[in-house]
């Protein structure tokens, strides 16, 4: 029997991270099959709407006769029911694997533990709970979304060293102030292309016009979502392109496009739960909030943020734009990572 658990399970860990950026609003799953202390098979889960890790792992061992006399490790409890796929722990009684090591639980709850139940009544050995942390980090946007019924929410902005985000500006003619570098433009894009949406409220999107697109990164585009109470932003603007699937927030009725999904919200009750309850009926399990600072500052006094990264420029303004503050009173929260990219430092705190 294998005992190396915490081995096989970082490299469970480390096949899932292939997928990342593909598989939502699937989790990250990685799998391993290990047979006489070597790993014999080993998978991922490739893509939303493919098969899952377990299968994969099972399907790439060349001697299907050594499934009976091996361990499976997988990061996330192999699901129990049919979707688009079979159920994961169908596949592991029928191939007859003897003993399963899990990372940690689906957080869902009315699934949660239902695949350890079908595989413990057909007498396959379960562990759970090796390197569960690393293994609820790893999703941490799912988990957030099954456990919290919203999406997990990244906010971003980028500022100069005295605190500022901009220059004061009333006309869209003038520039914003430019803060990111080459390199750390590519570093946002990158994120994009993980999250699900992309929000930006009204001030910015007629200031700057924004195309909330990828064009530093390669991968998919995410969900625009932008907030217009009475639909100000012209019909020209990029927002407006159809390119991507986007959704308005406004108090007013308009026809829907192609891509462009026009929702109704009551301005007299709360927006921001709202938002969120609509983004997570549209099983979006990731939003991004590259707003100007009245929009960064209410997802910060409302608590409903999960992490944030800031980017500051080695030079000062002045005036302009007060870039919003973080205080741990309110939000608690920890520095994770302090990195120097060239000339600019990027930081992420990551709410407790």
């Amino acid at each position: 029997m294998e005992e190396n658990h915490s081995l096989y399970m970082r490299r469970c860990l480390e096949l899932a991270q292939k997928g990342k950026g593909f598989t939502s609003p699937n989790p990250m799953v990685g799998a391993v099959v290990v047979h006489n202390n070597r790993i014999i098979g080993e998978g991922y889960h490739r893509r939303v709407g493919e098969a899952h890790a377990e299968v994969n792992a099972i399907g790439s061992v060349r001697d299907q006769s050594l499934l009976q006399e091996s361990t499976l490790y997988v990061n996330l409890e192999p699901c129990s029911h049919y979707g688009r796929t079979p159920p994961c722990a169908e596949l592991i009684i029928q191939k007859r694997i003897p003993r399963v090591v899990i990372g940690c639980l689906d957080p869902y709850p009315e699934v949660s533990g239902r695949g350890v139940r079908m595989l413990l009544k057909a007498g396959v050995e379960v562990k759970t709970g090796v390197l569960e942390n690393e293994s609820r980090a790893l999703n941490h946007t799912f988990i957030t979304f099954q456990e919290k019924k919203r999406p997990y929410i990244y906010l971003k902005w980028a500022q100069s060293a005295d605190g500022f985000l901009d220059r004061s500006r009333e006309d869209y003619s003038v520039p914003a102030t430019v803060f990111s570098l080459p390199s750390t433009r590519r570093l946002v894009h990158q994120l994009r292309a993980e999250v699900d949406a992309i929000l930006v409220g009204t001030r910015t999107a007629l200031l700057d016009n924004p195309s909330l697109t990828l064009r530093h990164w390669t991968g998919r585009a995410p969900v625009r979502v932008v907030i217009d109470r009475h639909l100000n932003i012209p019909s020209h603007y990029h927002l407006f392109d159809d390119s991507v699937p986007t959704i308005v927030f406004t108090a007013r009725t308009a026809a829907a496009m192609k891509n462009t999904e026009f929702v109704l919200l009551d301005w007299t009750l709360p927006l921001l739960p709202q938002l969120l309850y609509t983004l997570y009926e549209r099983r979006l399990h990731s939003l991004l909030v590259e707003g100007g600072s009245q929009l960064l500052t209410s997802f910060l006094e409302a608590g409903l943020w999960d992490e944030a990264r800031i980017e500051t420029a080695p030079f000062c303004l002045g005036t302009g734009v007060k870039a919003p503050l973080i205080t741990s009173s309110s939000s608690p929260y920890y520095q994770q990572a302090l990195q120097s990219i060239e000339t600019n430092t990027i930081c992420r705190y990551i709410k407790k």
